[in-house]
Protein backbone atom coordinates (compact mmCIF):
# COMPACT_ATOMS: atom_id res chain seq x y z
CA UNK A 1 0.00 0.00 0.00
CA UNK A 2 1.39 3.62 -0.34
CA UNK A 3 -0.22 7.35 0.74
CA UNK A 4 -3.69 7.98 0.11
CA UNK A 5 -3.99 9.84 -3.06
CA UNK A 6 -5.83 13.14 -3.17
CA UNK A 7 -8.17 13.87 -5.14
CA UNK A 8 -8.92 17.63 -5.47
CA UNK A 9 -12.97 18.57 -5.98
CA UNK A 10 -13.35 22.31 -6.91
CA UNK A 11 -16.97 22.15 -6.22
CA UNK A 12 -18.04 21.78 -2.72
CA UNK A 13 -21.81 21.03 -4.36
CA UNK A 14 -20.85 18.51 -6.53
CA UNK A 15 -18.86 16.88 -3.65
CA UNK A 16 -21.31 16.63 -0.82
CA UNK A 17 -23.99 15.22 -3.90
CA UNK A 18 -21.36 12.35 -4.33
CA UNK A 19 -22.49 8.95 -2.25
CA UNK A 20 -19.90 6.63 -3.36
CA UNK A 21 -17.66 9.12 -0.46
CA UNK A 22 -18.73 7.26 2.56
CA UNK A 23 -17.31 9.45 5.49
CA UNK A 24 -17.94 13.51 5.22
CA UNK A 25 -15.11 14.83 7.18
CA UNK A 26 -15.41 18.87 8.25
CA UNK A 27 -12.08 20.61 8.97
CA UNK A 28 -13.12 24.72 10.47
CA UNK A 29 -13.19 26.78 12.85
CA UNK A 30 -17.04 26.79 13.14
CA UNK A 31 -19.71 24.77 11.38
CA UNK A 32 -22.98 26.65 11.59
CA UNK A 33 -24.65 28.79 8.93
CA UNK A 34 -21.38 28.24 7.10
CA UNK A 35 -22.27 25.18 4.75
CA UNK A 36 -25.10 24.85 2.21
CA UNK A 37 -28.52 23.06 2.67
CA UNK A 38 -29.16 20.54 3.52
CA UNK A 39 -26.50 20.10 5.65
CA UNK A 40 -25.91 23.61 7.56
CA UNK A 41 -30.02 22.15 8.61
CA UNK A 42 -28.67 18.40 10.04
CA UNK A 43 -25.81 20.63 11.51
CA UNK A 44 -28.02 22.58 13.29
CA UNK A 45 -30.30 20.03 14.54
CA UNK A 46 -27.38 18.30 15.95
CA UNK A 47 -26.46 21.15 17.93
CA UNK A 48 -29.68 21.62 19.34
CA UNK A 49 -28.49 18.39 21.73
CA UNK A 50 -25.18 18.31 21.48
CA UNK A 51 -22.82 21.18 22.83
CA UNK A 52 -19.91 19.95 21.70
CA UNK A 53 -20.14 20.97 17.68
CA UNK A 54 -17.49 23.88 17.62
CA UNK A 55 -15.53 23.08 20.47
CA UNK A 56 -14.19 19.44 20.48
CA UNK A 57 -13.65 16.63 18.05
CA UNK A 58 -17.03 15.18 17.53
CA UNK A 59 -19.04 12.62 14.65
CA UNK A 60 -22.89 11.16 14.35
CA UNK A 61 -24.81 9.67 11.68
CA UNK A 62 -27.41 11.38 9.69
CA UNK A 63 -29.30 10.00 6.81
CA UNK A 64 -29.69 13.07 5.13
CA UNK A 65 -26.45 13.54 4.26
CA UNK A 66 -25.09 11.31 1.17
CA UNK A 67 -22.08 10.55 2.75
CA UNK A 68 -24.30 9.30 6.00
CA UNK A 69 -21.37 9.23 8.60
CA UNK A 70 -20.10 13.47 9.42
CA UNK A 71 -16.85 13.57 11.59
CA UNK A 72 -16.59 17.73 12.80
CA UNK A 73 -13.24 18.70 13.18
CA UNK A 74 -13.06 22.11 15.29
CA UNK A 75 -9.41 23.70 14.57
CA UNK A 76 -10.06 26.18 17.64
CA UNK A 77 -8.78 29.70 17.03
CA UNK A 78 -6.72 31.39 14.58
CA UNK A 79 -6.47 34.67 15.35
CA UNK A 80 -4.43 34.99 18.13
CA UNK A 81 -0.89 35.91 17.28
CA UNK A 82 0.96 32.54 18.42
CA UNK A 83 -1.92 31.11 16.48
CA UNK A 84 -0.76 29.24 12.87
CA UNK A 85 -1.54 26.51 10.38
CA UNK A 86 -0.80 23.15 12.74
CA UNK A 87 -4.04 23.47 14.49
CA UNK A 88 -5.72 22.62 10.78
CA UNK A 89 -3.26 19.69 10.60
CA UNK A 90 -3.99 18.81 14.04
CA UNK A 91 -7.53 18.85 13.63
CA UNK A 92 -7.36 16.67 10.27
CA UNK A 93 -5.45 14.33 12.06
CA UNK A 94 -7.80 13.71 14.93
CA UNK A 95 -10.79 13.28 12.48
CA UNK A 96 -8.41 10.72 10.59
CA UNK A 97 -8.39 8.49 13.50
CA UNK A 98 -12.34 8.49 14.24
CA UNK A 99 -12.98 7.86 10.20
CA UNK A 100 -10.71 4.65 10.51
CA UNK A 101 -12.67 3.81 13.81
CA UNK A 102 -15.70 4.26 12.04
CA UNK A 103 -14.89 1.78 8.87
CA UNK A 104 -14.98 4.44 5.98
CA UNK A 105 -12.52 3.54 3.50
CA UNK A 106 -13.35 6.59 0.99
CA UNK A 107 -13.62 10.02 2.98
CA UNK A 108 -14.40 13.30 1.84
CA UNK A 109 -12.26 16.15 3.13
CA UNK A 110 -13.63 19.45 3.61
CA UNK A 111 -11.12 22.20 4.62
CA UNK A 112 -13.32 25.81 5.44
CA UNK A 113 -10.37 28.21 5.89
CA UNK A 114 -10.07 31.74 6.00
CA UNK A 115 -8.51 34.65 4.44
CA UNK A 116 -5.73 34.74 6.55
CA UNK A 117 -2.20 34.53 4.87
CA UNK A 118 -0.82 32.73 7.46
CA UNK A 119 -3.49 29.94 6.74
CA UNK A 120 -3.03 29.82 2.73
CA UNK A 121 -2.46 26.31 2.71
CA UNK A 122 -4.78 25.18 5.08
CA UNK A 123 -6.07 22.75 2.83
CA UNK A 124 -2.60 20.84 1.83
CA UNK A 125 -1.84 20.78 5.72
CA UNK A 126 -5.24 19.27 6.62
CA UNK A 127 -4.46 16.79 3.79
CA UNK A 128 -1.07 16.13 5.26
CA UNK A 129 -2.08 15.71 9.04
CA UNK A 130 -5.04 13.34 7.78
CA UNK A 131 -2.31 11.18 6.33
CA UNK A 132 0.01 11.19 8.46
CA UNK A 133 -2.59 9.64 10.80
CA UNK A 134 -3.73 6.79 8.31
CA UNK A 135 0.27 5.80 8.04
CA UNK A 136 1.27 2.56 9.62
CA UNK A 137 4.60 0.93 9.86
CA UNK A 138 6.26 -1.16 7.56
CA UNK A 139 6.94 -3.71 9.66
CA UNK A 140 3.54 -4.00 10.85
CA UNK A 141 2.20 -3.94 6.57
CA UNK A 142 4.31 -6.83 6.20
CA UNK A 143 3.09 -8.66 9.20
CA UNK A 144 -0.95 -7.70 8.88
CA UNK A 145 -0.97 -7.22 5.06
CA UNK A 146 -2.39 -3.78 3.36
CA UNK A 147 -5.91 -3.97 4.82
CA UNK A 148 -4.21 -2.56 7.91
CA UNK A 149 -4.41 1.14 5.70
CA UNK A 150 -7.48 0.47 4.38
CA UNK A 151 -7.97 4.01 3.05
CA UNK A 152 -6.14 4.53 -0.86
CA UNK A 153 -8.12 8.03 -1.48
CA UNK A 154 -9.05 11.03 0.17
CA UNK A 155 -11.61 13.24 -1.69
CA UNK A 156 -10.50 16.99 -1.14
CA UNK A 157 -12.66 19.84 -1.62
CA UNK A 158 -10.60 23.10 -2.26
CA UNK A 159 -10.19 26.24 -4.36
CA UNK A 160 -6.66 26.35 -4.02
CA UNK A 161 -4.84 22.90 -3.48
CA UNK A 162 -2.62 21.85 -6.06
CA UNK A 163 -3.00 18.03 -6.37
CA UNK A 164 0.63 17.45 -7.68
CA UNK A 165 2.40 19.25 -4.98
CA UNK A 166 -0.02 17.74 -2.32
CA UNK A 167 0.43 14.00 -3.57
CA UNK A 168 4.37 14.49 -4.21
CA UNK A 169 4.50 16.23 -0.54
CA UNK A 170 3.02 13.36 0.48
CA UNK A 171 4.32 10.65 -1.15
CA UNK A 172 8.09 11.96 0.17
CA UNK A 173 6.55 12.15 3.70
CA UNK A 174 5.41 8.52 3.54
CA UNK A 175 9.00 7.20 2.69
CA UNK A 176 10.35 9.14 5.62
CA UNK A 177 7.96 7.59 7.66
CA UNK A 178 9.01 4.52 6.91
CA UNK A 179 12.63 4.54 6.92
CA UNK A 180 12.79 6.34 10.12
CA UNK A 181 10.09 4.16 12.15
CA UNK A 182 11.42 0.90 11.38
CA UNK A 183 13.27 -1.41 13.39
CA UNK A 184 17.24 -1.51 13.58
CA UNK A 185 17.01 -5.15 11.77
CA UNK A 186 14.77 -4.51 9.11
CA UNK A 187 16.24 -1.06 7.93
CA UNK A 188 19.70 -1.83 8.66
CA UNK A 189 22.17 -0.23 6.50
CA UNK A 190 21.68 -2.80 3.86
CA UNK A 191 18.17 -2.88 3.96
CA UNK A 192 17.58 0.84 3.76
CA UNK A 193 20.16 0.91 0.59
CA UNK A 194 17.56 -1.61 -0.88
CA UNK A 195 14.58 0.75 0.03
CA UNK A 196 16.06 3.64 -1.63
CA UNK A 197 16.55 1.33 -4.47
CA UNK A 198 13.07 0.49 -4.90
CA UNK A 199 11.68 3.10 -3.87
CA UNK A 200 13.90 5.13 -7.08
CA UNK A 201 12.82 2.61 -9.39
CA UNK A 202 11.61 4.02 -12.72
CA UNK A 203 12.23 7.60 -11.62
CA UNK A 204 14.82 10.33 -12.53
CA UNK A 205 16.56 9.75 -9.52
CA UNK A 206 19.80 8.13 -9.77
CA UNK A 207 20.95 5.84 -6.92
CA UNK A 208 24.24 4.82 -6.19
CA UNK A 209 25.54 2.60 -3.71
CA UNK A 210 28.71 2.33 -1.81
CA UNK A 211 29.13 -1.20 -0.39
CA UNK A 212 32.40 -2.13 -0.82
CA UNK A 213 34.45 -2.39 2.67
CA UNK A 214 37.92 -1.01 1.54
CA UNK A 215 36.30 1.83 -0.15
CA UNK A 216 34.60 3.33 2.84
CA UNK A 217 37.21 2.90 4.69
CA UNK A 218 39.63 4.44 2.24
CA UNK A 219 36.99 7.28 1.16
CA UNK A 220 35.02 7.85 4.49
CA UNK A 221 37.29 7.80 7.60
CA UNK A 222 35.17 9.35 9.87
CA UNK A 223 32.12 7.41 9.15
CA UNK A 224 34.40 3.67 8.91
CA UNK A 225 35.57 4.59 12.63
CA UNK A 226 31.79 4.70 13.67
CA UNK A 227 31.04 1.50 11.75
CA UNK A 228 33.92 -0.41 12.62
CA UNK A 229 32.48 -2.49 15.37
CA UNK A 230 29.60 -3.46 12.96
CA UNK A 231 31.47 -4.31 10.04
CA UNK A 232 32.11 -8.16 11.06
CA UNK A 233 28.26 -8.51 10.96
CA UNK A 234 27.59 -8.82 6.98
CA UNK A 235 23.66 -7.21 7.63
CA UNK A 236 25.18 -4.68 9.35
CA UNK A 237 27.96 -3.15 7.09
CA UNK A 238 27.64 0.45 6.29
CA UNK A 239 26.35 1.95 3.46
CA UNK A 240 26.70 4.95 1.47
CA UNK A 241 23.74 5.85 -0.85
CA UNK A 242 24.03 8.71 -3.28
CA UNK A 243 20.74 9.84 -4.76
CA UNK A 244 21.08 12.80 -7.71
CA UNK A 245 18.11 14.43 -9.28
CA UNK A 246 19.54 16.28 -12.25
CA UNK A 247 16.72 18.12 -14.34
CA UNK A 248 16.41 18.64 -18.03
CA UNK A 249 17.72 21.74 -19.62
CA UNK A 250 19.27 24.70 -17.84
CA UNK A 251 20.33 24.28 -13.82
CA UNK A 252 19.05 27.29 -11.86
CA UNK A 253 20.30 26.05 -8.53
CA UNK A 254 21.57 23.31 -6.91
CA UNK A 255 20.31 21.70 -3.60
CA UNK A 256 23.19 19.19 -1.95
CA UNK A 257 22.04 17.32 1.19
CA UNK A 258 23.97 15.06 3.79
CA UNK A 259 21.70 12.52 5.64
CA UNK A 260 22.58 11.28 8.90
CA UNK A 261 21.50 7.43 9.30
CA UNK A 262 22.19 5.46 12.45
CA UNK A 263 20.13 2.66 11.82
CA UNK A 264 20.72 2.16 15.65
CA UNK A 265 23.21 3.96 18.59
CA UNK A 266 23.85 2.20 21.18
CA UNK A 267 26.00 5.03 21.94
CA UNK A 268 29.33 2.46 21.01
CA UNK A 269 32.05 2.50 23.76
CA UNK A 270 30.28 5.30 25.58
CA UNK A 271 27.60 3.17 25.99
CA UNK A 272 23.87 4.45 26.78
CA UNK A 273 22.66 3.37 30.02
CA UNK A 274 19.97 3.94 32.30
CA UNK A 275 17.10 2.42 29.20
CA UNK A 276 18.45 5.45 27.13
CA UNK A 277 19.26 3.12 24.05
CA UNK A 278 15.12 2.31 23.56
CA UNK A 279 14.44 4.58 20.37
CA UNK A 280 17.71 4.62 18.77
CA UNK A 281 16.27 2.53 15.71
CA UNK A 282 15.26 6.37 14.86
CA UNK A 283 18.72 8.05 15.22
CA UNK A 284 17.90 7.65 11.30
CA UNK A 285 15.49 10.30 10.98
CA UNK A 286 17.95 12.98 9.37
CA UNK A 287 19.08 10.53 6.15
CA UNK A 288 15.38 9.46 6.04
CA UNK A 289 13.70 12.94 6.05
CA UNK A 290 16.58 13.36 3.00
CA UNK A 291 15.16 10.24 0.97
CA UNK A 292 11.97 11.64 1.24
CA UNK A 293 12.76 14.84 0.11
CA UNK A 294 14.51 13.37 -2.76
CA UNK A 295 10.96 11.16 -3.23
CA UNK A 296 9.21 14.32 -3.07
CA UNK A 297 11.61 15.57 -5.73
CA UNK A 298 11.64 12.61 -8.13
CA UNK A 299 7.66 12.54 -8.13
CA UNK A 300 7.55 16.46 -9.18
CA UNK A 301 10.85 16.11 -11.30
CA UNK A 302 10.91 20.60 -10.84
CA UNK A 303 12.87 22.12 -13.87
CA UNK A 304 15.99 24.61 -13.07
CA UNK A 305 16.86 22.37 -9.66
CA UNK A 306 19.21 20.29 -9.63
CA UNK A 307 18.89 18.10 -5.84
CA UNK A 308 21.95 15.91 -4.35
CA UNK A 309 21.44 13.85 -1.55
CA UNK A 310 24.21 11.34 0.23
CA UNK A 311 23.48 9.16 3.16
CA UNK A 312 25.50 7.33 5.79
CA UNK A 313 23.50 4.48 6.64
CA UNK A 314 25.64 2.97 9.74
CA UNK A 315 25.10 1.75 12.53
CA UNK A 316 27.17 2.28 16.17
CA UNK A 317 28.04 -0.81 17.50
CA UNK A 318 29.72 -1.86 20.90
CA UNK A 319 32.59 -4.59 20.46
CA UNK A 320 36.04 -5.32 20.52
CA UNK A 321 36.37 -3.46 17.39
CA UNK A 322 34.81 -0.21 18.61
CA UNK A 323 35.87 3.53 18.26
CA UNK A 324 36.88 5.02 21.47
CA UNK A 325 37.48 8.62 22.66
CA UNK A 326 40.48 9.57 22.38
CA UNK A 327 41.41 8.02 19.14
CA UNK A 328 42.52 10.16 16.46
CA UNK A 329 41.39 10.12 13.35
CA UNK A 330 42.12 11.77 10.06
CA UNK A 331 38.86 12.58 8.36
CA UNK A 332 38.61 12.70 4.18
CA UNK A 333 39.40 16.96 4.22
CA UNK A 334 42.39 15.76 6.05
CA UNK A 335 41.64 17.62 9.29
CA UNK A 336 42.70 15.57 11.84
CA UNK A 337 39.72 15.09 14.35
CA UNK A 338 40.05 13.73 18.27
CA UNK A 339 37.28 11.76 19.15
CA UNK A 340 35.79 13.30 22.62
CA UNK A 341 32.57 11.16 22.68
CA UNK A 342 31.92 7.89 21.01
CA UNK A 343 27.93 8.74 21.15
CA UNK A 344 28.54 11.69 19.40
CA UNK A 345 29.19 9.34 16.28
CA UNK A 346 26.46 11.33 14.06
CA UNK A 347 28.75 14.36 13.08
CA UNK A 348 31.23 11.77 12.57
CA UNK A 349 29.21 9.77 9.84
CA UNK A 350 27.90 13.01 8.21
CA UNK A 351 31.63 15.17 7.97
CA UNK A 352 33.14 12.78 5.02
CA UNK A 353 30.27 13.00 2.82
CA UNK A 354 30.13 16.80 3.42
CA UNK A 355 33.72 17.12 2.87
CA UNK A 356 33.18 15.19 -0.48
CA UNK A 357 29.47 17.16 -1.50
CA UNK A 358 31.50 20.65 -0.50
CA UNK A 359 34.17 20.27 -3.15
CA UNK A 360 31.79 19.35 -5.99
CA UNK A 361 29.94 22.08 -4.87
CA UNK A 362 32.54 24.51 -5.92
CA UNK A 363 31.62 23.55 -9.80
CA UNK A 364 28.11 23.47 -9.36
CA UNK A 365 25.74 26.36 -10.02
CA UNK A 366 24.22 28.77 -7.02
CA UNK A 367 24.89 25.33 -4.31
CA UNK A 368 23.40 25.59 -1.30
CA UNK A 369 24.70 22.59 1.25
CA UNK A 370 22.47 20.86 4.32
CA UNK A 371 23.32 18.40 7.17
CA UNK A 372 20.10 16.76 8.07
CA UNK A 373 20.38 15.07 11.46
CA UNK A 374 18.75 13.84 14.34
CA UNK A 375 22.17 15.16 16.55
CA UNK A 376 21.75 17.13 19.99
CA UNK A 377 19.21 16.17 22.84
CA UNK A 378 19.99 20.15 23.18
CA UNK A 379 17.99 21.13 20.25
CA UNK A 380 14.27 19.17 21.84
CA UNK A 381 15.96 21.36 25.05
CA UNK A 382 16.43 24.51 22.99
CA UNK A 383 13.34 24.86 20.87
CA UNK A 384 10.96 21.80 21.62
CA UNK A 385 9.28 20.56 18.63
CA UNK A 386 10.20 22.78 16.36
CA UNK A 387 13.44 21.74 13.84
CA UNK A 388 16.51 23.84 15.07
CA UNK A 389 18.29 25.99 12.00
CA UNK A 390 22.47 26.84 12.51
CA UNK A 391 23.47 28.70 9.52
CA UNK A 392 27.04 29.92 8.36
CA UNK A 393 27.98 33.70 7.37
CA UNK A 394 26.91 33.00 3.54
CA UNK A 395 23.57 31.47 4.48
CA UNK A 396 22.88 34.16 6.56
CA UNK A 397 23.36 36.58 4.42
CA UNK A 398 21.84 35.10 2.19
CA UNK A 399 18.56 34.87 4.12
CA UNK A 400 18.20 31.12 3.20
CA UNK A 401 17.37 29.60 6.89
CA UNK A 402 14.78 32.48 7.51
CA UNK A 403 13.23 31.67 4.28
CA UNK A 404 13.09 28.09 6.03
CA UNK A 405 11.14 29.42 8.99
CA UNK A 406 8.76 31.71 6.74
CA UNK A 407 7.61 28.05 4.58
CA UNK A 408 7.61 25.94 7.51
CA UNK A 409 5.07 28.02 9.13
CA UNK A 410 3.17 28.42 6.24
CA UNK A 411 3.54 24.33 6.01
CA UNK A 412 2.95 23.03 9.69
CA UNK A 413 6.74 22.54 9.70
CA UNK A 414 8.18 25.17 12.15
CA UNK A 415 11.58 25.52 12.20
CA UNK A 416 13.97 28.17 14.54
CA UNK A 417 17.38 29.74 13.98
CA UNK A 418 20.19 29.68 15.83
CA UNK A 419 23.15 32.09 15.19
CA UNK A 420 26.45 30.57 15.25
CA UNK A 421 28.79 32.34 17.35
CA UNK A 422 32.48 32.77 17.81
CA UNK A 423 32.26 30.42 21.28
CA UNK A 424 30.95 27.61 18.81
CA UNK A 425 34.37 27.65 16.72
CA UNK A 426 36.07 27.67 20.06
CA UNK A 427 34.69 24.87 21.83
CA UNK A 428 35.98 22.36 19.13
CA UNK A 429 39.62 23.74 18.64
CA UNK A 430 42.51 21.42 19.46
CA UNK A 431 43.88 21.44 23.20
CA UNK A 432 47.00 20.02 21.43
CA UNK A 433 49.33 19.84 18.12
CA UNK A 434 48.42 16.22 17.80
CA UNK A 435 44.91 16.64 16.27
CA UNK A 436 43.10 19.88 14.68
CA UNK A 437 39.85 19.49 15.74
CA UNK A 438 37.54 18.39 19.12
CA UNK A 439 34.89 16.01 17.97
CA UNK A 440 32.77 16.87 21.01
CA UNK A 441 32.61 17.43 24.82
CA UNK A 442 32.23 13.88 26.93
CA UNK A 443 29.39 14.96 28.58
CA UNK A 444 25.47 15.24 27.15
CA UNK A 445 24.55 17.72 24.81
CA UNK A 446 21.15 18.80 26.38
CA UNK A 447 23.88 20.18 29.77
CA UNK A 448 26.12 21.74 27.72
CA UNK A 449 26.07 25.20 26.74
CA UNK A 450 25.07 26.00 23.26
CA UNK A 451 24.86 22.19 22.42
CA UNK A 452 23.32 22.38 19.14
CA UNK A 453 25.09 25.04 18.09
CA UNK A 454 28.85 23.93 18.33
CA UNK A 455 28.00 20.87 16.38
CA UNK A 456 27.75 23.29 13.07
CA UNK A 457 31.02 24.97 13.56
CA UNK A 458 32.55 20.98 14.19
CA UNK A 459 31.11 20.32 10.54
CA UNK A 460 32.09 23.70 8.95
CA UNK A 461 36.11 22.53 9.89
CA UNK A 462 35.94 18.86 9.05
CA UNK A 463 34.52 19.75 6.03
CA UNK A 464 36.61 22.48 4.98
CA UNK A 465 33.53 24.59 5.16
CA UNK A 466 35.00 27.19 7.11
CA UNK A 467 37.14 28.26 4.19
CA UNK A 468 34.50 28.91 2.03
CA UNK A 469 32.42 31.76 4.48
CA UNK A 470 31.15 34.76 3.41
CA UNK A 471 34.56 36.57 3.36
CA UNK A 472 36.40 33.67 1.78
CA UNK A 473 36.70 33.94 -2.03
CA UNK A 474 34.44 31.10 -3.08
CA UNK A 475 31.83 31.67 -0.42
CA UNK A 476 29.37 28.19 -0.20
CA UNK A 477 26.35 28.91 1.92
CA UNK A 478 25.42 25.80 4.71
CA UNK A 479 22.90 25.15 6.79
CA UNK A 480 23.06 22.33 9.72
CA UNK A 481 19.28 21.13 10.33
CA UNK A 482 18.80 19.31 13.34
CA UNK A 483 15.86 17.81 14.22
CA UNK A 484 16.38 15.82 17.63
CA UNK A 485 13.14 18.02 18.77
CA UNK A 486 10.94 17.28 15.84
CA UNK A 487 11.60 13.88 14.01
CA UNK A 488 8.63 12.62 15.83
CA UNK A 489 5.25 13.05 17.42
CA UNK A 490 5.57 14.20 21.22
CA UNK A 491 9.18 13.79 21.42
CA UNK A 492 8.32 9.95 22.05
CA UNK A 493 11.59 8.40 19.82
CA UNK A 494 10.60 4.87 21.28
CA UNK A 495 7.39 5.13 20.16
CA UNK A 496 5.80 8.46 18.09
CA UNK A 497 5.26 8.02 14.77
CA UNK A 498 7.91 10.20 12.70
CA UNK A 499 7.02 13.16 11.67
CA UNK A 500 8.90 14.05 8.09
CA UNK A 501 10.57 16.80 9.62
CA UNK A 502 11.84 18.93 7.60
CA UNK A 503 10.80 18.17 4.00
CA UNK A 504 7.38 20.63 4.19
CA UNK A 505 9.61 23.51 4.99
CA UNK A 506 12.40 22.75 2.50
CA UNK A 507 9.68 22.11 -0.18
CA UNK A 508 7.85 25.47 0.48
CA UNK A 509 11.64 26.99 -0.12
CA UNK A 510 13.12 25.69 -2.47
CA UNK A 511 11.19 23.53 -4.90
CA UNK A 512 7.79 25.42 -4.78
CA UNK A 513 9.32 28.65 -4.45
Amino acid sequence: MSYPTPMVIANLATALSDKSWDALVIVAEKFLDVLPEPLNEVIKNQAEFDLRINKELMSFISEDVNQRRVVLAPVGQTSRYFDDVRSYYDAAKKAASVVLNMGAKKPLLVVLGNDKAAYQHAELVSYLGFAQALWQPLEAREALGDLIEPISLVGIVGQHLDGANAAALESGRYVARDLCGTEPERMAPPQFAEYCIETFERTDVEVTITDDMPTIQAEYPLLWAVARASVEVKRHQPRVIRLEYTPPGAVDKTLMLVGKGIVYDTGGADLKTGGHMAGMSRDKGGAAAVAGFMKTVAELAPLGIKVVAEIAAVRNSIGAEAFVSDEIITGHSGVRVRIGNTDAEGRLVMADLLSKLREEALDEINPLLFTVATLTGHAARSVGPYTALVENGVSRAKGFGELLVQQGDLLADPCETSRSRREDYTFVQPRTKADDLLSSNNGPSAVTARGHQFPMAFLSIVSGLDKHDVNDDQPLPYIHIDIAGSGVEGGDWQHGKPSAAPINALFGAFINA
